[in-house]
């Protein structure tokens, strides 16, 4: 009796062994193949450029390829989702970026979420933006469109790429702490709210550094101030609007994501890959001429970035009662 009892007790603990010994195996062999990293927009915009940059380093390091796979659409919903269906091996990655974050209360009925869905890998860069206006408009500095705007409230137009992204909610945030009124129209793309301001079109739009900043050196818009909370060396004589609106901070963010379920070894193996790629003095560079931060750090600091951007948008959209069109 007591023999079968230790034959059923080796065999219990060899079969508790056999999944650890599976998530091993998987992580040491990690990765297989190429590796897929899935892109919520179209080619050639500021977080396709970052995507390729990185991917371009990182598969030198993994040792396989590092495909871009761009699915604009649905805000980045459908990025997400191809990512959230995928098998959880590591092999189908997401850019990860703040419409995601901001998705999860603009799209409160969808069947996928970052933060159900997705497991945090790595920060890549982080952005300020830009209040930027066609340098037709009489104003020179920020308290003297806030000015202009008081004198004139519900005649500024203030341009986005879309209804309920960044650069639409950036500006409604802005309304709120500045206590100024401006009319939203959306256009659909940045490209085409970027041409509508400094066609004239529209008035004013707070957009991303790295897309805006070549129409700023060129003197075709005037950046007015940045919306981090301190100057940034792209723009060093341009002041945060935290220096006339005490508390505005608007960022955005990209990183790399992975289906929920991902092994931890796998999940540390490409943080640990991706931090190193933004210590690459090319990369490093280029993320600095595009006017952005690196944004390095662990899987948990990622997380919590996550974490605090969706609750920070969320309570924008609530306020603002903005719906998705």
């Amino acid at each position: 009796m007591a023999l079968h009892r230790r034959r059923l007790l080796r065999l219990a603990t060899g079969a508790a062994a056999v999944p650890w010994i599976s998530h091993a195996a998987n992580a040491q062999g990690y990765p297989a193949r190429p590796v897929t990293l899935i892109v919520f927009v179209g080619a050639g915009g500021a977080p396709d450029i970052l995507a390729r940059l990185v991917g371009q380093s990182l598969s030198q390091r993994l040792g396989q390829a590092v495909v871009i796979d761009n699915r604009p659409g649905a805000g980045g919903n459908l990025a997400l989702q191809a990512v959230a269906r995928a098998p959880a091996d590591g092999h189908t990655l997401l850019l990860v970026a703040t419409p995601h974050a901001i998705n999860a209360t603009l799209y409160e009925r969808s069947n996928v979420s970052v933060a159900r869905d997705i497991v945090p890998i790595a920060g890549i860069n982080s952005d300020s933006f830009v209040v930027l206006v066609n340098p037709l408009l009489p104003v020179k500095t920020l308290p003297e469109f806030i000015a202009y705007a008081k004198a004139n409230p519900g005649k500024i137009n203030m341009a986005s790429s879309g209804t309920g992204n960044m650069s639409h909610l950036a500006g409604e945030l802005f309304k709120m702490m500045a206590g100024v009124d401006m009319v939203h129209v959306p256009y659909k793309s940045t490209p085409q709210a970027l041409a509508g301001v400094m066609a004239g079109e529209v008035h004013v739009m707070f957009d991303a550094l790295p897309s805006s900043l070549p129409h700023v050196r060129s003197g075709q818009l005037r950046a007015l101030a940045v919306t981090v909370g301190t100057r940034v060396k792209a723009l060093p004589d341009v002041p945060p609007v935290a220096e006339f609106v005490p508390g505005y901070a608007v960022r955005g963010w990209l990183g790399v994501g992975a289906p929920k379920g991902t092994p931890a070894d796998i999940v540390d193996r490409l943080n640990k890959e991706i931090n190193a790629v933004l210590t690459e003095p090319v990369v490093a560079a280029r993320v600095m001429d595009l006017g952005s931060t690196g944004l390095a750090g662990s899987p948990a600091d990622f997380g919590k970035l996550i974490a605090e951007e969706t609750e920070k948008w969320g309570n924008v959209i609530r306020a603002a009662s903005i719906k998705p069109e």
